[in-house]
């Protein structure tokens, strides 16, 4: 197979992969209701820091104007900091014979498109799956953003609405449900014995929960061993920076029978939750899939929880 394929590697996969990987994006952000954002946007380094001011809420007073004019105490102007994390990941090595593709007589196109396919799909799933895992951690961490029925009773239309209510006058802003096929037709089963209609399907994998969009995904953090989890969302409670650093390789190699080539790639993207910041001391960089899903690891930065990227609703599985 030699240079020639690794050529055809280098300039087509990758870039077929990137593309593939860029349609899938903008129909995700699409369907989601901007409540995962993933974005091809990168950073440098193992943090992003963005910077935003504290709610000024708490300067505002009421004002006696017959009494004395006396000293009050002032308000300080804060400035906060959400902190992103950059995760780290890998596909491959797969390995294969290069005489299967002319013994078959497969065209190279062929074996390009697939692999390309295949690589943006399992990229995608990793950034989404990711995503949840960390939003979960850090919802599920604070006491006043979760509804916890788990004990004694099921996720219903119910408790989704008891989760979405500790949002108060904020409510509104939730924007989406994420949760597993399964718990879906839980909800579904709960509706076969209700005369009302509440909810309805459009034609893709997104549905409408108690008005809320709801994305349909068995991402496993959503599962808890014998628990269900249901996660609700504001507009870019999760952003996920798709950074560009896509190394691969291609290595043929002899000493055998037959030539064998393997294809490998390192890959990786950062996370932000909304309204938290990363614990760079605690979870470090270059964090393990567990460090992610600790909601320890996640602090959160506003004093406000309707500021924040959401709710979550436990129940029974």
């Amino acid at each position: 197979m030699g240079l020639s394929n690794m050529q055809v590697f280098d300039q087509y996969v990758m870039p077929a992969t990137q593309e593939i990987l860029a349609q899938e994006i903008q129909k995700f952000n699409a369907a989601s209701g901007g409540a995962i954002v993933l974005t091809s946007e990168g950073f440098d380094g193992n943090y992003l820091r963005e910077s935003f001011f504290s709610s000024l809420a708490a300067a505002r007073r009421r004002v006696d104007r017959n009494a004395s004019n006396s000293a009050v105490t002032a308000v300080d102007l804060e400035e906060l900091e959400r902190t992103s994390v950059k995760v780290a990941g890998g596909f491959g090595p797969v390995l294969y014979e290069p005489s299967q593709m002319t013994w078959l007589q497969r065209p190279t196109q062929e074996g390009v498109q697939l692999a390309a396919e295949a690589f943006a799909e399992l990229l995608l799933q990793d950034q989404l799956n990711t995503a949840i895992a960390c939003v979960v951690a850090a919802t599920s961490n604070q006491e006043k953003l979760t509804n916890d029925v788990s004990g004694g009773a099921n996720v219903s239309y119910g408790s989704i609405n008891g989760a979405h209510a500790l949002f108060g006058d904020q409510s509104f802003n939730l924007r989406a449900d994420v949760m597993t096929g399964a718990m879906a037709h839980k909800l579904v089963g709960q509706n076969l014995t209700n005369a009302e209609r509440l909810f309805r399907a459009d034609g893709v994998n997104v549905v409408d929960i108690l008005g809320k969009a709801a994305i349909i995904t068995d991402a496993p953090a959503l599962v808890d061993g014998s628990k269900d989890i249901v996660i609700s969302l504001v507009a870019n409670a999760v952003i996920v920076n798709n950074v560009s650093d896509v190394i691969t390789n291609v290595e043929t190699t002899n000493g055998k029978g037959r030539i064998e080539t393997t294809f490998q790639a390192d890959y990786s993207f950062g996370v932000g939750v909304k309204g938290y910041a990363w614990d760079t001391a605690s979870g470090g960089a270059s964090p393990t899939d567990e460090a992610l899903a600790t909601g320890a690891n996640w602090n959160k930065v506003t004093g406000f929880e309707k500021m924040t990227a959401g709710v979550v609703t436990i129940g029974d599985a």
